[in-house]
């Protein structure tokens, strides 16, 4: 039984979302195309971004999904997209750096385990260059991010619960679909949106299930 899995398919733990096919299944953190919400919340928030870097793991297949779906999205809300991959802190360091060097930027942190190990590195340096940055877990929020939007870290688990009750009384995992989330939660930080200077719209605080001030 996993949960917060990014990519299952992608990682051969199961044949697929459907049928798993073998002795794993469980439940996913969402679909690719959640990714694309990640761009559009940002220039929403921050409408004055015109480019944006995205915090990738270019090693695993949901590095590159992730990323893909950003592109393909970037074109018709007028941004420019670039990835930055992150083998060690001095390259994350380097390559936000060069990219805070023009305006109108802003940060994406796509999920991976080099994601939660740099986590605070990352917060920092969108922080040191006032880089309105959004992600996919609130955790990061109520570290000084600005903005997440995915799913429910506790969740995953409450409901992997449901799928063990199962097992134990006969099913099979083989048989059991891979699930992702059915609700997603926003959360803001207000002080971060002050710090950058950013007035967030009204709609979009009223859309939010929380807000951290």
């Amino acid at each position: 039984m996993f949960c917060n899995v990014a990519d299952p398919v992608g990682a051969g733990l199961v044949h697929s979302l459907a049928r798993p096919g073998g002795n794993a299944t469980g439940f996913i953190q969402f679909e690719y195309t959640l990714t694309a919400k990640w761009l559009e919340l940002l220039k929403q928030i921050a409408p004055g971004v015109v480019r944006v870097a995205v915090f990738r793991d270019a090693e695993i297949t949901a590095g590159i999904g992730q990323f893909a779906v950003i592109q393909s999205a970037a074109s018709a809300l007028g941004v420019e997209v670039s990835a930055i991959n992150m083998p060690d802190a001095g390259e994350i360091e380097r390559a936000v750096d060069s990219f805070a060097q023009s305006p109108n930027g802003g940060l994406i942190l796509t999920t991976s385990a080099k994601a939660v190990v740099h986590r605070d590195l990352i917060i920092a340096l969108a922080a040191r260059y006032k880089l309105p940055m959004i992600t996919y877990r609130r955790y990061y929020v109520a570290r000084g991010a600005l903005i997440s939007y995915g799913y429910n870290f506790a969740e995953q688990f409450q409901l992997a619960a449901g799928y063990v009750d199962r097992i134990l009384k006969g099913a099979k995992p083989a048989e059991l679909p891979v699930q992702a989330p059915t609700k997603y939660e926003l959360v803001i930080n207000l002080k971060t949106a002050r710090a950058l200077g950013l007035d967030v719209p009204p709609a979009l605080l009223a859309r939010a299930n929380e807000v951290i001030e």
